[in-house]
């Protein structure tokens, strides 16, 4: 894309003046300096404008975007020098310098144009009011310039600033006073060290990497700041500048200290970042950086990625996020090598004794220096290629995460030569298994591998997947990233810090002797994406066929296998299913069939969820997975006690709340009456709640004033709220007791939307005495319900003043956010009879949007259909949700009434949408 042959570049300005030589002769008539006409701004937008134009016709015909950001940079060269002979700055001792990116050369269409206007005393009157007459023509003409006036003691005293000295170091003598070219650098080796620079450079680095969740692979990355961004490159001129004194990167070369292609790679990442934010900038026309959703898909045409005839929806989207996130990773990657090296080789060697990092031999080949593990010399990969996989096995039996630069660079050049023939050799495979079998900083180990070439060289496949990523908000990470975090929440189940989190599952984890089973079965889970076809069933056969070649037993390769097979089968069920149906559990155990797959399925799980994207993980997702796993564990392990039916189900259940009720000293409930209550309450009501939930219930009922009777006419709905019961921050569980109503549902749905209250999950239940008892776990986005007494009686009262009101609930008009905009979800919906509820269980998937509950109520209410339970569920943008449903004498729906359903929901959440942009 960036190889081209273009040796010159028309970009024929207007008269302002001649890009050969600068006169004020070439502008036009001075104009008085308060003057807003036209003639004042001497025709300098205009020009600029036609170098934009100019710019973007010579992008279009394949001129190397490195030619355009240099040609704009000498373009407002030679118009500062022109505007500073204008007014008469060159009369006076000052000198203006082109800072920051502006001083490397490099300027984007809307990039700030940083300059400094340097005088070696204190400014006088006269020159203080020819600079507000030049900055605010600047400003008319609309360059916004961050424009900084020092004397040379204000400079100095601004350069203990980093971010100011970071900016004075890049500083570029445009025009006049040239005995203050070399000060602004001066300036900054005298205020800082080599080591303090440093010092202060990584520590800034550090925090911008936590801004952006200190991954490359941000769903809407910052192509200037985050990891991998072009930050990244100029740190690297940073910290180099200040010691080796040099203009450009390349400079470096010659210095020896980056090698032809470490320079290669950086120019080649750096030109298809500064064309990307070339796009952004025309498509905004401001100084964006952030590549948002709102712009992808118009920057994948404008970059030249087409779709082809059999690519899915956004399979162009998708190849050109892929090679940004390439290009992002290689950045980082050197950054972090290049950086080191400079700690290496000029802070290290003047560090006092006893900070140096002492050097211990680990065996013949490798030593350990200090804190890093090292080659005992630059032949090592060489001579013995299988010492590649042999360095990360030591690291790991040694407690290293880390690699001297030296050997980082000796390993990228031989993980090169690791093909068929290397990965067919007993030894290295004997070697690569036993990386995995070693847990020690398994997740860092593997980072590596994968960041210098080893990972993707011995296992293709999987360099097919670095940097894939999935255009949607659910995959919060590309595949390889996902990968290498699932195995680092592998590992954090063995982490004493994390059992509070996962105490279920880190004790599962614990007591799983083969571990590596894990770890492989979560580098081949996802290692088929991108290929078509069903990527759980290709990934299997690949995990088989490496595991088999890798000398594993049969037994343990078939359970990779099945494992890859089957990664999403627990979530979904727990997510789709209702798994408080006995026979749903059932048929789950019958597909598991043993307590090791279910131990390392439920493991496996539970780690790819959280990998995926860490926000959608929460207390009620993980209610959903213990409760599946324990009930299957029950029927695997064959207990007696286990209900493998309906009525066995709700015969355990009444009898555990019983249990819980007999154990507790409570004067306003006694066993008679709980007793009547529960015979009212009905079988479904059993069959969908837990013992611990009915407690609390049957509690809350029986301290309320009774409802429905003459004595007691005012006695309002019960509603009572309490935090999740797993014990959950960002989850509320509301009940409510009332006489049931056709709207309840629906009204429910209306005041949860009005006072912006998520849905996780709804429990419709009518007891046989007609009285509906609902139950919802709800997500509070502000997080105040739980702890403001006020928002928890204003919940409470609109709920009840809703009952009240038969008519239909009015819905509150809310804009789509903006991330949700850009991805289309077609909507689908379908029915499957229930023989044990006697139900139809509809099945929703459409694009998550404001208000979708409430609508959807909205049409079960004019539709007269009755909701005996909901499972909600959002994945990103997609919403799939499932309703338990019947007409209003609790019958089966026929199929006309079916299809009006669908019709009426299609209509609804179909209808067009607000898509502006803001």
């Amino acid at each position: 894309m960036f190889n081209c042959d273009v040796t010159s570049i028309d970009l024929t300005p207007l008269p302002l003046f001649s890009q050969q030589s600068v006169t004020t002769d070439a502008l036009p008539a001075r104009a008085s300096a308060d003057s807003t006409s036209e003639p004042a701004l001497l025709g300098i937008p205009e020009w600029l404008s036609q170098i934009n134009e100019d710019i973007n016709r010579a992008l279009e015909r394949g001129v190397n975007i490195r030619q355009l950001v240099g040609a704009r940079s000498e373009a407002i060269d030679e118009l500062l020098i022109a505007l500073f002979y204008w007014f008469e700055l060159d009369k006076t001792d000052l000198a203006l310098f082109a800072t920051g990116g502006y001083g490397r050369g490099e300027l984007s269409l809307y990039s700030d144009i940083d300059i400094l206007l340097l005088s070696p005393d204190e400014i006088g009157a006269d020159a203080s009011s020819k600079i507000d007459k030049l900055v605010a023509l600047l400003w008319d003409i609309g360059l916004e310039p961050a424009l900084s006036v020092r004397s040379v003691n204000d400079a100095l005293e601004a350069a203990l600033d980093h971010t100011i000295a970071s900016a004075q170091l890049e500083a570029r003598l445009l025009v006049g006073n040239e005995a203050l070219r070399d000060m602004p650098i001066q300036i900054v080796n005298k205020q800082w060290s080599p080591r303090a620079f440093f010092d202060v450079k990584m520590e800034e680095s550090k925090a911008r990497y936590l801004q952006h969740n200190a991954t490359e692979y941000n769903l809407e990355p910052n192509i200037k700041t985050a990891p991998g961004g072009l930050r990244d490159i100029h740190i690297i001129g940073w910290v180099t500048k200040r010691y080796f004194r040099v203009g450009k990167l390349y400079d470096l070369v010659q210095q020896n200290f980056l090698t032809e292609k470490e320079f290669d790679e950086l120019s080649f990442a750096e030109g298809y970042l500064w064309q990307i934010r070339h796009y952004l900038h025309v498509l905004t026309g401001r100084n964006e950086n952030k590549l948002l959703f709102d712009y992808q898909r118009e920057i994948a045409q404008l970059m030249g990625y087409e779709t082809q005839p059999d690519d899915q929806p956004n399979a162009a989207v998708e190849r050109f996020m892929r090679d940004y996130y390439r290009c992002a990773m290689q950045i980082s990657t050197l950054s972090e090598m290049l950086t080191n090296h400079y700690y290496e080789t000029i802070i290290e060697p003047n560090l006092p004794d006893d900070e140096r990092p002492k050097k211990q031999p680990i065996n013949a080949r490798f030593n350990r220096v200090g804190d890093h593990i090292a080659i005992a010399h630059h032949r090592v990969f060489a001579q013995h290629p299988e010492s590649i996989l042999e360095m990360f096995l030591l690291m790991g039996q040694h407690g290293i995460d880390k690699v001297r630069t030296h050997t980082l660079r000796a390993l990228k050049i031989a993980a090169r030569g690791i093909d068929q023939i290397y990965r067919d050799n007993p030894v290295h495979k004997a070697l690569f298994l036993s990386n995995l079998k070693e847990q020690n900083y398994l997740f860092h180990r593997l980072r590596t591998m994968n960041r210098y070439g080893v990972l993707g060289n011995y296992i293709p496949a999987f360099a097919q997947v670095t940097g894939l990523m999935q255009y949607d908000l659910f995959h919060r990470y590309t595949v390889d990233a996902h990968t290498l975090f699932l195995i680092r929440i592998l590992h954090r189940f063995t982490d004493p810090r994390f059992f509070e989190d996962f105490p279920l599952v880190s004790a599962i984890f614990q007591r799983i002797e083969r571990k590596e089973i894990l770890v492989l079965a979560a580098m081949f889970h996802d290692i088929a994406k991108g290929r078509g076809g069903n990527h759980s069933l290709l990934g299997e056969t690949e995990a088989i066929e490496f595991c088999l070649a890798h000398g594993m037993s049969k037994a343990d390769a078939h359970l990779v296998g099945w494992l890859t097979r089957h990664h999403l089968l627990m979530s979904m069920t727990a997510q789709k299913k209702d798994i408080s149906d006995p026979e749903v559990v059932t048929v789950f155990a019958d597909l598991v069939g043993n307590v090791t797959h279910l131990n390392h399925l439920y493991v496996l799980t539970v780690a790819d969820m959280n990998a995926t994207n860490p926000q959608l993980w929460n207390s009620w997702r993980a209610t959903l997975m213990k409760q599946l796993y324990s009930q299957t564990r029950r029927i695997l392990r064959a207990d007696i006690d286990a209900p493998t039916n309906r009525q066995d189900m709700i015969s355990a259940t009444r009898k555990q709340a019983l249990k819980m009720l007999d154990n507790v000293d409570n004067q306003h409930m006694n066993r008679e009456e709980v007793l009547r209550l529960w015979d009212d309450l009905g079988d479904e009501y059993f069959l969908r709640e837990i013992p611990e939930d009915i407690f609390w219930h049957t509690e809350a009922i029986l301290n309320h004033p009774p409802i429905g009777l003459a004595s007691n006419a005012d006695s309002p709905p019960l509603v009572v709220l309490r935090e999740h019961r797993e014990l959950a921050l960002d989850a509320v569980q509301v009940f409510v007791y009332t006489q049931d109503q056709m709207n309840l549902f629906a009204v429910t749905m209306a005041v949860f939307d009005q006072m912006n209250l998520d849905v996780l999950d709804a429990r419709i239940i009518t007891a046989t005495r007609d009285f509906a008892l609902d139950s919802y776990v709800l997500l509070d986005p502000s997080g105040t319900l739980l702890v403001d007494e006020d928002s928890q009686q204003e919940l409470k009262q609109r709920l009840i003043d809703a009952f009240k009101a038969p008519a239909l609930p009015k819905l509150v008009h809310k804009r789509i956010p903006r991330q949700l905009r850009h991805f289309e979800v077609k909507t689908e919906i379908s029915f499957e009879f229930n023989d044990a509820s006697d139900q139809h269980i509809m099945s929703l998937e459409t694009l998550d949007q404001p208000g979708l509950l409430a609508r959807v109520g909205q049409v079960f209410l004019q539709e007269k259909i009755e909701v005996h339970a909901a499972r909600i569920t959002t994945l990103g943008e997609r919403a799939e949700d499932m309703f338990y449903i019947s007409d209003q004498n609790d019958e089966p729906l026929s199929a006309d009434r079916l299809s009006a359903l669908k019709a009426a929901l299609l209509a609804s959440l179909t209808a067009p949408k607000d898509t502006s942009r803001g």
